[in-house]
Formats: structure tokens, sequence, C-alpha cells
């Protein structure tokens, strides 16, 4: 298969129109015929076929390392591939960088935002256009646009003052602004209160009525089964199905991902004489904003208790950052007594001091918080753990101990099903769900008696979250208390003995999981007063 020869680098035509027929669907937008790119010795994506309706949500689905990312940077023009050919509207085309896809007509919202917190609405979206248009203009467009798709947005508002639902809201009408006829939408949902998914729904059925295309990624298979009309799903690279989501079980769609059942989480519910002393406790925890764009925690009060799960819901930016920074040591209290670990103080330890009482950490950042991208897996799991580990690992005299270091790596490595491309990578080598997979059971190996994790599955496909999510709970049914901070609220309802909410800094009273429904939660989530929230009676 040859690479297509027309170069979209100039102000090209956009070809036919798609506003004739919207929402039919009779013509393709998007075909990808033998898309290939190999990485050295890695095939990331191998012969790929791919093709997109006009009027159509496609999704594309696959665990990670399945080629996904690789495939719409291809599409995207951030990566050029190396065979096959990508069609436009039935015309082969050249796409050699975001520029040029944006010319022809692709948008893309990705997972982790590009906007600056010091700048207004307006001048991030500016940034993004390829003219002089004034910024009144531009404000006056986006907030047209706003309200015409149902996304209030203020276009004067300062970025680093919004909620990640409302971040969200600009890089969608942002996209919108360069009249996309295809909308890439990478784990849209993963930073919204259930109510916000919602709206973004009716949002993506109306663009669909519009006839414009969608190719959506996400995890969360159940809204795929919701919003699609197609999938195409890769495994190692490859194509391996295309099916109609709506006809498909969420279980169904996960085997076609993983090439095998994908094993169900069970949580057995936990009585209150199973449960033992309390290990992890905050009393009282308060901390001003460090930076003008930061949370400050007010009067945070949580226990947990040996044998439990307790969930952190609400929408990032409310404070989960400062409140895992202060429980970890990131930064430490003037109040030694606001975090107690096993029953003794810890508020003016550092981190390694935390970790030696038995604590352990997982932070939300993978890749330069949770792992240092240029070193090797072993020499991550080194840094992390000579604290607690350092006559395993290192001999006297300081020598570090290599074989004892690289076969600990391993068995985390066998144990986690951390699939990489060489024995021991550097840490930026890895997908991110893998590498996401390697932190963590580099914790867990560690059998600590108090575990803090914070977005523990977080772009993590649905095999190797169901493992994770497991071994959480037989964690904390092994004696250990386990406190998990997620927006997933799905992952909180499977996992969770009862569910807390972070909403501005303030922490609401954990609900027992057999009291909590998503209505309740959600409501939390969105600022509502909890005795309101309590009233919900949709059940979960």
């Amino acid at each position: 298969m040859v690479l297509g020869t027309h170069n979209i680098s100039g102000n090209q035509s956009r070809g036919g129109s798609v506003g004739a027929q919207p929402g039919l669907g009779e013509a393709n937008l998007l075909e990808v015929r033998g898309l290939t790119k190999i990485f050295g010795t890695l095939t990331a994506c191998d012969h790929v076929d791919l093709t997109v309706r006009k009027g159509e949500i496609h999704a594309l689905l696959g665990e990670n390392g399945a080629g996904k990312s690789t495939l719409v940077k291809m599409l995207f023009g951030s990566l050029e591939p190396n065979a096959g050919e990508i069609l436009w509207d039935g015309n082969p085309v050249r796409i050699p960088n975001p520029s040029a896809a944006r010319r022809l007509g692709i948008g893309m919202v990705f997972q982790h935002f590009s906007l600056f917190d010091a700048l207004t609405a307006a001048e991030n979206i500016a940034l993004s256009l390829q003219n002089d248009t004034p910024i009144a203009t531009i404000a006056a467009k986006a907030s047209a646009l706003s309200h015409a798709y149902g996304l209030p947005l203020d276009p004067f508002a300062l970025v680093g003052d919004l909620s990640v639902g409302e971040r969200q809201r600009i890089e969608i009408i942002r996209c919108l602004l360069q009249t996309p006829q295809l909308i890439i939408l990478d784990e849209p949902t993963s930073v919204l209160t259930p109510q916000e998914a919602d709206k973004l729904f009716e949002t993506l059925d109306r663009l669909r009525s519009e006839g414009k295309s969608i190719l959506y990624i996400s995890h969360r298979l159940e809204e795929v089964k919701r919003m699609c009309d197609a999938a195409t799903v890769l495994r190692h690279g490859k194509v391996v199905g295309h099916c109609d989501p709506r006809q498909e079980t969420a279980a169904s769609l996960a085997r076609m991902m993983v090439g095998n059942e994908v094993q169900a989480v069970v949580r057995e519910p936990v009585s209150e004489s199973e449960r033992g002393p309390v290990l992890l406790e905050i009393r009282n925890l308060s901390r001003q904003p460090a930076t003008p764009f930061s949370i400050p925690l007010r009067s945070i009060n949580l226990r947990v208790r040996a044998g439990e799960v307790i969930g952190i819901a609400g929408v990032a930016g409310n404070g989960q950052g400062e409140f895992f920074e202060a429980v970890s040591g990131e930064v430490m209290q003037t109040d030694a007594a606001s975090v107690r670990i096993r029953g003794k103080d810890a508020g003016r330890l550092s981190i390694s001091g935390r970790r030696r009482m038995g604590a352990a950490f997982v932070p939300e950042e993978r890749l330069g918080h949770g792992a240092a991208p240029r070193m090797r897996l072993s020499e991550n799991l080194l840094l992390s753990r000579h604290a607690t580990d350092g006559q395993a690992f290192v001999g006297s005299g300081g020598v570090v101990k290599a074989g004892a270091i690289d076969a600990a790596a391993q068995r985390i490595i066998q144990a986690m099903d951390v699939r990489k491309s060489a024995r021991d990578p550097e840490a930026s080598a890895l997908s991110g769900g893998n590498l996401q997979k390697f932190i963590v059971g580099r914790e867990l190996d560690r059998r600590p008696s108090v575990l803090v994790v914070n977005q523990p599955t977080w772009g993590v496909d649905a095999g190797a979250a169901a493992k994770i999510r497991q071994a959480l709970i037989g964690l904390a049914r092994a004696g250990s208390a386990v406190l998990v901070i997620s927006q997933d609220l799905d992952e909180l309802f499977e996992i969770s003995d009862a569910i807390a909410v972070m909403h501005n800094g303030e922490l609401s009273q954990p609900l027992p999981i057999a009291e909590a429904t998503y209505e309740k939660i959600g409501l939390l989530m969105g600022g509502a007063e909890p005795g309101h929230a309590l009233h919900a009676t949709e059940p979960a």
C-alpha cells in the first residue's frame, strides 16, 4: 500500500458539503486503508483499516498500547505514517501537521487539555486560530456557539478560575469554531460529573444530527453503547473487529478489546466487626492556596480503617491534588496531628518518613511525578523504595544490588501484566496505561498498611482497570486502609465501602455505599448542599 499523495498543507478546499443530508450517514467522510506506523522494532499500527461515515459517531476501542493514540495522531497530523493511505471525501490526502488537519476539516479535543491558566477562555481560543481576528469578535462567536450547543461559557473568564468541566467546554468550542467535519474526542467524560456528561451527550447528538462525524475514544463501554453508531476495535496494533456497539454488551466489547473474558470485580461487603483500627486519620486539615490557581483546603476530617476502601469523588480542580500533597507528605503541615498514620502523628514528616510508617502513595500524574521519564523501570523502583527497602536494594558502602532490584521489577511487571518492548525500558517508552500498571504495582508489592492513590485507572483499559481495582479491594480486605481519589464514579461505586465528595476544598462525610446513588454523589460533586443530595432517590 502506498501513501496518498495529496498534501493538505495550503488553503485546501474541504470537498463536498455534509449539510445537504445531515445525519444520514450515506457517504464516507474518512477512510483509512492499511495505515501503518513503526517505531524501531515496534509496529504500533499494523495495516489499520477504518471508515467513518458522515453524520456518524464512531467509537475507537482497544486496550492500552493497542495503537489508538498512534492512529489518531496520524489522522491529526502529529505523526507521519510509514505506509497506507488516508482518503478524505474519497480523495487520497497527506496530513503533515495539525494545522493541515484543521484546514482539511479535522478537529481534536485531547484528554489532557492544552490551556493557559493565566489567559481568558477567548485568548486561549485565539491561540489556535490561523488569523488575526480581534479578541472581541472571537469572544462573541464563542459565546454564541456555546449557547447554541448548550455549553455555557464566559469567554472573558480566566481559565485558572474554571472547573475542569468548564475547561473542556473551551476545548470543544475552540474545536467547533474551526468548523470541523470530523471531531476526534479522547476520553471526553473522564473529568465530568454525571450531569455534565449527559449535557455533553446532548451536544454530540446535535452535532451528529447536523451531519458532523465524531471519532470517539473511551474506555467507558456503557457510554459507547449509548452514543455510538459503529465501533472499530484495535488489539496489538491491528484491527480485530468492527461492530455496532448498540447490539453488543459491555462484556462482549471488553472481550473484543482484550481477547478474552474480563474478570468481574468482586467486592464483598465488610461488616463493622470485620473492620480494624483506624490506620489513616485526617484531623482538621486546612491549607492556604500555594498559587493563584490553587484551591484552599478547609477543615478536612476523615478516618480510614483497616479492611476498608474509602473513595473520594469530585470534579478535578476542587482540591484533590492539594489534598493528596498534604496526605502524602509532598507538602508538610504545621500541625503534626493533622495527619496520623497507624495512630502516630505524621503531619510534619516527609514522604519517606510516611513511607517508613507503612504508607504508600500513587500520584495522579504518572510521567514526571510517579516516574522519572528517562530512567528505567528498575531505577524508578529504587527511587521510590530506597527508604523502605534499603537493605534489600542497597548493600554496605552504598553499593546498589542491581540483581535484587531487577528481580523485584520483573516480579511487578509479571504480576500487573505490564507490556513493554524491552526487558527494562525507560518509563517514557511505555504506554500510559502500562506505566500506570507498573506504578500501582510498585506500591502494592510492598503490601503497605495505608495506600493513598489518586486516579488509579485513568486511561487504563477495561482488563487492566479490573485488575487494579480488584488488587485495591484485596489489599484492604487483607487488613490495609485504602483511600482512592477518583473522578470515575463507576470505579468508586465498584470498589468503595463508602464515598465522600470533595468540592471547593471541602470534604463531605463519607456515605456508606449501600446508601449512595449516582444522583446523590453527582449533586454533591456539582456543589449541592449535602441535605439536598441525600434526599435524591435514584438507585445506584
